[in-house]
């Protein structure tokens, strides 16, 4: 669950749409269909990197979204940080750097998406869900 600092507002609001590859350019992969949101988030994100998003974001919104065919295969996500407003707090311990810093930490250690053959690609969106 988003942590509840909106005391000052949000901020450095985001939406992405996460759509899973279909070919590595030698090999067309099959591609899943979700049965509903956490399904989704499951496949595609590891544990750790979805406690970042439920700890860090202040608003955090999920849909899926249905490709060409009218499958749900993609996944939208918006979110979004408050600020901790503590005096004297360090932009590093606020909200959104600690999302940047520790996403950026699983990236490196291959634990943010989960593995699978072929990826993902994740593209902004200015059609925010909230």
């Amino acid at each position: 669950m988003p942590n509840d600092d909106t005391a000052f507002g949000t901020f450095n609001k985001q939406t992405k749409i996460i759509k899973q590859a279909i070919s590595d350019g030698s090999t067309t992969y099959n591609i899943e269909t979700f049965a509903n949101v956490d399904a989704a988030k499951n496949y595609i994100f590891t544990s750790d990197a979805l406690t970042v998003m439920d700890e860090c974001c202040t608003v955090l919104q999920w849909a899926l979204q249905a490709d060409s065919n009218g499958d749900n295969t993609e996944l939208k996500v918006t979110f979004a940080f408050g600020t901790k407003g503590t005096p004297g707090l360090a932009g590093a311990d606020d909200w959104a750097e600690q999302y940047n810093t520790r996403k950026t930490a699983l990236i490196n250690a291959g634990n943010w998406c989960k593995e699978v053959a072929f990826g993902f690609t994740f593209t902004n969106s200015s059609d925010h869900l909230v």
